[in-house]
């Protein structure tokens, strides 16, 4: 049940939105760093990007694949973690591509495309260095078109960045129970404040360990990926289940952590 665009980033609140801040939200109750710079210490975007940086180069063409309305970086209590996790000027070009036209209102590419479901993506071959993808691989039903499209217009040596739910994570689990026609119902009583227009059906079929290397092969692809738990956000505002699923997280097995960090890398193919 993620809150993405469905080729997509959304992490914060609609613009404008009269809510109370996540400073003083159960889950800044519950981890006090909140307090200290306005994100904890399980906050997953801050664990990712921190890999994305190092990869970074300023002469990089860079894609955001699924990059939405460009709210990934939005966070009004921390200014740091939103230059942290925002790409645009730390690379020569950020192109954002969505099969929604909401991406050309994106202020965080310098260019935007909006493509068709599964369609090819209008780059040249080889002219991109690196992709970053976040909460989108959940609701691609067509994987292989996909890693043709990102591997062609990859260079050699490149790399694709993706965070992804976990499906035997307890969030996907819970997503998966509930049909996707009452995500939008059952996500606005968990977080109010997100706008319904993030919220797009999920299915599920690149989020573990073993579809990843069917679609990616390793012929083709070098595979790294990490499971992450970050704090519990999707119910920030009810102390007692951030709690419960704060002390829970530190027992759950690698199995069922909440998402997938997944960090793939073009392979040399030989001439």
């Amino acid at each position: 049940m993620e809150s993405r665009s469905p080729v997509a980033p959304a992490t914060s609140y609609a613009p404008g939105a009269a809510v109370k801040p996540r400073t003083e939200r159960a889950v800044a109750k519950r981890f006090s760093e909140m307090q200290v710079a306005g994100f904890t210490r399980l906050d997953g975007a801050m664990n990712f990007f921190g890999f994305v940086n190092a990869l970074l180069h300023p002469g990089m063409t860079v894609v955001d694949f699924g990059a939405g309305r460009g709210n990934a970086s939005e966070y009004p209590e921390s200014p740091y973690r939103s230059a942290y996790c925002s790409l645009r000027g730390k690379a020569a070009k950020v192109i954002g591509i969505d099969i929604d036209p909401i991406v050309q209102q994106n202020p965080s590419v310098d260019e935007a495309i909006v493509i068709a479901p599964g369609g090819v993506i209008p780059l040249d071959d080889g002219n991109v260095d690196l992709v970053v993808s976040l909460s989108t691989f959940e609701h691609i039903t067509d994987p292989e078109p996909l890693q043709r499209e990102l591997f062609r217009i990859l260079k050699p040596g490149g790399w694709v960045c993706a965070v992804t739910p976990n499906r035997y994570g307890y969030l996907a689990i819970g997503a998966r129970i509930v049909p996707n026609s009452l995500h939008k119902r059952v996500l606005r009583w968990m977080q109010p404040q997100r706008p319904s227009i993030d919220v797009f059906p999920t299915v599920y079929k690149l989020n573990t360990k073993s579809a990843i290397r069917r679609y990616f092969g390793a012929d083709d692809w070098d595979l790294f990926m990490f499971p992450w738990n970050g704090e519990p956000c999707y119910m920030e505002d009810n102390r007692a289940a951030v709690s419960l699923l704060a002390l829970a997280g530190k027992h759950f097995p690698d199995s069922m952590l909440s998402h997938w960090h997944i960090f793939l890398r073009k392979r040399h193919r030989a001439a």
